[in-house]
């Protein structure tokens, strides 16, 4: 197994691609700190871990911005399994109002970027330092292929965020490389969940989207799991620092 003996705290473990990793990291031996400001979608994925998977979970509901709450999600994972190995900052949130600066109130910008970049932060300042308590390990940055290109549809808090998260993982790369604690980030394409099917108001806008992509398809929740265990595993012993894009090519379709 490859994340056997290693304890992984997970953000936004309650849907989607966090559901997905606790899930998979628990299969793959890991210890898991599954957070989530949602407790209903939290204890399915506790349930789910603890009827398919081998590691143990410890689910704990919390806001990724409240600083309290994310040290005391640190501190009671590090009680329980004894040291962190791994941190996995998948929280993050796109809402509906996201759209142009120019026609963007402050409240919708300001809630983006807490979620998307504070709560990274936040998760970085108190994981960090148990993760070089173990000895090393692994941090995984969710970010977003729309950092690394413009878009077509503004959605510039979002854009923002992850531009910023990005800028964040090469910094702490940087830093913590001599405490052997790997930083980077995955910049995921279009993946194919609930809150991307709402963006389509019929079929025609839906293949516009479809036909941007040249692997043909929109990407899946463990289309991204399976890179960031990578990146969780031993195997990326020697890469930091990264912008790991998992996009189905959408980043180098020029029209």
């Amino acid at each position: 197994m490859r994340l056997e003996g290693k304890t992984a705290l997970i953000t936004g473990a309650g849907s989607g691609m966090g559901r997905v990793a606790s899930v998979l990291f628990a299969k793959e031996g890991a210890n898991v700190i599954a957070t989530d400001i949602a407790k209903p979608g939290l204890d399915e994925t506790a349930a789910l871990v603890a009827e398919h998977a081998h590691g143990s979970i410890l689910p704990i509901q919390g806001d990724v911005t409240d600083e309290a709450a994310v040290a005391s999600w640190v501190r009671a994972g590090v009680e329980q399994y004894g040291q962190l190995n791994v941190l996995y900052n998948n929280a993050g949130i796109f809402p509906d109002a996201d759209r142009s600066v120019v026609e963007m109130d402050e409240k919708t910008y300001g809630r983006t970027l807490d979620v998307n970049l504070k709560g990274v932060m936040l998760c970085c300042k108190h994981g960090i330092p148990e993760i070089v308590r173990a000895g090393g390990g692994s941090v995984v940055n969710i970010a977003s292929f729309v950092a690394l290109v413009g878009c077509t549809v503004p959605q510039d808090a979002y854009t923002a965020s992850k531009g910023a998260v990005l800028a964040l993982t090469k910094s702490l790369a940087v830093q913590f490389g001599r405490d052997h604690v790997r930083v980077n980030a995955i910049c995921p394409g279009p993946i194919l969940t609930p809150l991307l099917a709402d963006l389509f108001p019929n079929e025609e806008e839906k293949m516009k989207r479809l036909n941007r992509i040249p692997l043909g398809r929109f990407g899946l929740p463990e289309d991204i799991v399976y890179a960031a265990l990578y990146l969780a595993s031993d195997e990326s012993s020697w890469t930091t620092g990264t912008e790991f894009v998992v996009d189905g090519g959408i980043t180098v379709n020029y029209f």
